[in-house]
């Protein structure tokens, strides 16, 4: 088993398969849920930022989108169980096939009023099952950590009122932050991530003050998966004790945890219900 610098196991393979069947019966067995607690908080985010600026449906670019689960999630008043099931042994083998069944499920409970989402990956393969299947409105194939983007990808960047992601803050950081935000040509999309507590984010934040915007961390902690070995945790819980993190009753009880931060464009406060 491969790990990468920062001691998690490295799952790479699962997001590069033309299908998520892989990834879903991967993550399945570690009890991965941190999109299942995420979704309630992008949700209530995208009814905030509705009601602050009046836009009807918003643009919600999802950074790390893999498969577009986030917005799967979203669109179809799905849960993570319902698509560990769906996506199980008793799947269809066929891409075609598997496809066919997802555009069913969206016919059936699909709900684009939500939001258009937009993807943000590096795994083309993910990217394009997401399309096909109805998941995203849109997809950019691009690694902003390493590149520019391209005048294309700027171009598809552009637009997006709210920033989400569940995971790969960590992986990616500053650059691809500030360049989704200078790609908005002076606009300040809200932002919602949940980050791993073995990846400071107050870098992050530090720069994204400098862009103009605040930062909040929301209260409470959120189980992301199970760790899949004795191996990983241990190399984790040294990961964590490098920047300073204390793991009791948290980590060393098995599980990697996130936090949620919040960051909003200095001043602005969600409307509050009369």
């Amino acid at each position: 088993m491969d790990f990468d610098a920062t001691g998690k196991v490295a799952l790479d393979a699962i997001y590069a398969q033309p299908d998520p069947r892989a990834y879903f019966n991967t993550l399945r067995e570690f009890d991965y849920c941190i999109p299942q607690l995420a979704k309630p908080y992008f949700a209530k985010f995208v009814q905030e930022y509705r009601e602050s600026t009046g836009v009807v449906v918003p643009t919600v670019l999802d950074i790390g989108c893999s498969y577009g689960i986030n917005a799967a999630l979203l669109r179809c008043e799905a849960t993570m169980d319902e698509f560990y099931e769906h996506y199980g042994s008793s799947a269809p083998q066929d891409r075609e096939e598997l496809l066919a069944r997802d555009r069913d499920l969206l016919r059936s409970r699909g709900q684009f009023e939500i939001a258009r989402f937009v993807g943000l990956d590096s795994s083309e393969p993910a990217l394009a099952y997401a399309l096909s299947a109805g998941f995203l409105d849109a997809a950019v194939h691009a690694d902003l950590e390493a590149h520019e983007p391209t005048p294309r990808q700027r171009e598809q960047l552009r637009g997006a009122d709210l920033v989400v992601s569940t995971g790969c803050i960590g992986y990616v950081g500053e650059r691809t932050l500030t360049r989704v935000v200078e790609a908005q040509d002076g606009r300040l999309p809200w932002m919602a991530h949940f980050v791993l507590r073995m990846f400071p984010f107050e870098p992050m934040a530090e720069r994204l003050s400098r862009l103009g915007y605040e930062t909040v961390v929301v209260d409470g902690v959120f189980r992301q998966r199970r760790f899949v070995s004795a191996q990983e945790q241990a190399q984790v819980l040294d990961t964590l004790s490098a920047v300073g993190v204390d793991p009791s009753g948290l980590e060393a009880d098995g599980w990697l945890h996130a936090r949620l931060h919040l960051s909003r464009p200095v001043g602005t406060r969600p409307v509050q219900p009369h």
